[in-house]
């Protein structure tokens, strides 16, 4: 019997927002006892995420997180875009970083991370806002940092390109694979509404078991993407330009 195991990812975990949100996901991630990875906006300036007043607690809050297990990634920089450039991973037309220049990503990637590091936290894992990025944001994060994990693209498990393991991000929500493998489910608490919570514990309480934690994801045999993935990447991307 093919099985398909879970990852959680929160996105847009920044000063400014939703407390409230927030801690009603920790709760419920709490009471089933699952540890998500978060993407950290390291300097956000999108307005759209500006709900709460700054919290001068949110640091110490992140690391509570990282001491409980939850995974730290780097959500981009500023999470302001600047191109119509969906990049490697095409999902949206937008981007933070794909089609700007080498040296516009590595200051990005340089801030970021220097931000992070004030803060007492080194990630090991990046995704750019809106899942776009190219080649250019894998230079970069090669050039200014240690993160060599890169959560986002289509397929059915992970895989090895150039430097880089790619844990696949595939939904926003629970998806099951015909033939089995890790599906990466996407949350943005900060816009979740009451009915999308209660289908998310319902998901929980039916599949928690097979929800894990990414430090329990094995990379160290990690192969180059196969026949099957490659397909159904290509096969995904055509489906939603039509």
């Amino acid at each position: 019997m093919f099985k398909t195991r879970y990852l959680i990812r929160l996105d847009d975990a920044c000063p400014s927002m939703d407390k409230e949100l927030w801690a009603k996901m920790e709760d419920l991630l709490d009471k089933y006892q699952v540890k998500p990875m978060v993407g950290v906006i390291p300097h956000n300036e999108d307005p759209k995420l500006n709900i709460y007043p700054e919290d001068p607690n949110f640091w110490q809050v992140v690391k509570q997180w990282e001491e409980k297990g939850w995974t730290i990634a780097m959500h981009g920089y500023n999470h302001v875009y600047s191109t119509n450039n969906g990049g490697i991973n095409p999902l949206w037309k937008k981007s933070e970083f794909a089609g700007n220049t080498l040296e516009i990503q590595r200051d990005k990637v340089r801030k970021g991370v220097s931000l992070l590091h004030e803060h007492g936290l080194n990630p090991h894992y990046f995704f750019a806002p809106s899942h776009t990025f190219d080649e250019n944001t894998l230079m970069a994060l090669e050039l200014e940092s240690d993160i060599r994990i890169i959560s986002d693209t289509i397929a059915s498990k992970p895989y090895k390109k150039g430097k880089f393991v790619f844990i696949p991000q595939q939904s926003g929500h629970p998806i099951k694979l015909p033939f089995g493998g890790i599906v990466t489910i996407c949350y943005h608490p900060n816009t979740m509404k009451e009915d999308s919570f209660a289908r998310f514990e319902d998901f929980l309480n039916k599949e928690s078991i097979d929800v894990l934690s990414f430090d329990r994801v094995i990379l160290t045999e990690i192969k180059n993407k196969n026949l099957v993935d490659k397909l159904l990447s290509t096969f995904y991307f055509l489906k939603r330009r039509f």
